[in-house]
């Protein structure tokens, strides 16, 4: 596995427990890295996707719905509805990371740990929202 997939990976884990069962981040993210430790840059790097994504989940949320609508976001798999977000984040907000490299690291985590057909599924709505990704991820700059 690349190295910046095993941070987003570890990144993923962290934002997984904390939507799931709602423990600190801050503790979560340091018990990770003491299990599967990462290079300072790699640790950085997935410290921050986990502090990008936490703070605006949100709207995260609301951007998602719209692009997802047969699937509330409620029905969706916790760590289905985490990959989206941290992509989302990743190409949307932050956007050092080339839009295909996203969406591709995205479907590479929903092999990994999404069921059968989570791949296809964050293909499928990360693909639509980057065809709109400018007019969308605008609500997220004003709101920040």
């Amino acid at each position: 596995m690349k190295a910046r997939t095993r941070a987003r990976g570890l990144a993923l884990q962290v934002l997984f427990e904390t939507d799931l069962v709602g423990h600190p981040a801050v503790d979560v993210l340091k018990e990770r890295l003491e299990d599967e430790p990462l290079s300072a840059e790699l640790a950085e790097f997935a410290r921050q996707i986990v502090f990008g994504v936490l703070p605006i989940r949100e709207q995260l949320d609301i951007i998602l719905t719209k692009y997802a609508p047969e699937w509330p976001l409620d029905q969706i798999a916790i760590i289905d509805r985490n990959i989206l977000r941290l992509a989302a984040w990743e190409f949307g907000v932050q956007k050092d990371t080339p839009v295909k490299v996203a969406i591709n690291e995205a479907v590479e985590l929903a092999k990994l740990y999404g069921s059968d057909n989570a791949s296809r599924f964050v293909n499928g709505v990360l693909g639509s929202l980057a065809a709109h990704q400018n007019e969308i991820f605008q609500i997220i700059q004003v709101k920040k």
